[in-house]
This record gives C-alpha cells, sequence and structure tokens, in this order.
C-alpha cells in the first residue's frame, strides 16, 4: 500500500481566516464535489505564498461562494490572500487516476487538470 494524491485544488485564494475555529478548512461545496474531495476528509494545505505546509480536515462551505477559509491555529501561518493548493490523499494498492481541478482568483472552477 502507498499513499497517492486523488484530489487537488490549485491555485485557490483564502477568502477568510479565523483564528478563534476550533480548526479545519471550510470549502466551496462545489470545488470540493469537482475536486472529489469529502467533507471530514484530511488534506495537506501548501502556501504558494510563503510555503506554509500543514494537515488539517475539510468543512463544505456555501455551494458557488468561492469560500475558502483557514480555521484555528492555520489561521497563523496561511492569511486571507493567500495562494494555496489543497490536496487530499488515499492509501492504495494500486495507481490512481487524482481528480484536479484549477480555480481562478475568485474561486471559480476553470477546469480540470
Amino acid at each position: 500500500m502507498r499513499w497517492f494524491m486523488s484530489s487537488k485544488i490549485h491555485k485557490a485564494t483564502v477568502t477568510e481566516a479565523d483564528v478563534s475555529y476550533i480548526g479545519s478548512i471550510t470549502i466551496d461545496e462545489l470545488l470540493m464535489e469537482k475536486s472529489g474531495i469529502l467533507p471530514g476528509e484530511k488534506v495537506m494545505i501548501v502556501s504558494n505564498t510563503n510555503g506554509a505546509r500543514l494537515e488539517t480536515y475539510t468543512i463544505p462551505g456555501k455551494r458557488e461562494s468561492g469560500t475558502i477559509c483557514i480555521n484555528g491555529a492555520a489561521a497563523h501561518l496561511i492569511k486571507v490572500g493567500h495562494e494555496i493548493i489543497i490536496i487530499g490523499f488515499q492509501l492504495s494498492a494500486k495507481t490512481l487516476e487524482p481528480k484536479a481541478i484549477l480555480v481562478d482568483e475568485n474561486n471559480q472552477f476553470v477546469r480540470y487538470l
């Protein structure tokens, strides 16, 4: 068994950062569906802005809102306006075909990668 990338939202822009929230990342529900990321799934967040990397879990946000909200302690590392990549992984005995999407500066779906 090996870990493979299974899903990715590429070049998302953080719209909110709430350090007082318990934890997680809130993601527009439509973007979660298009990328194959599930509610509660463990994901890696990579900031293209400052290089920070962290793991957390997902919460669906309002559909078609463009919401990407970094919650909890992660909001100390990744701020509003940062460009990020959200990556999901899956443990599998076989190579996976990942589902990856590109979004624009307003976190609207552009195309599959």
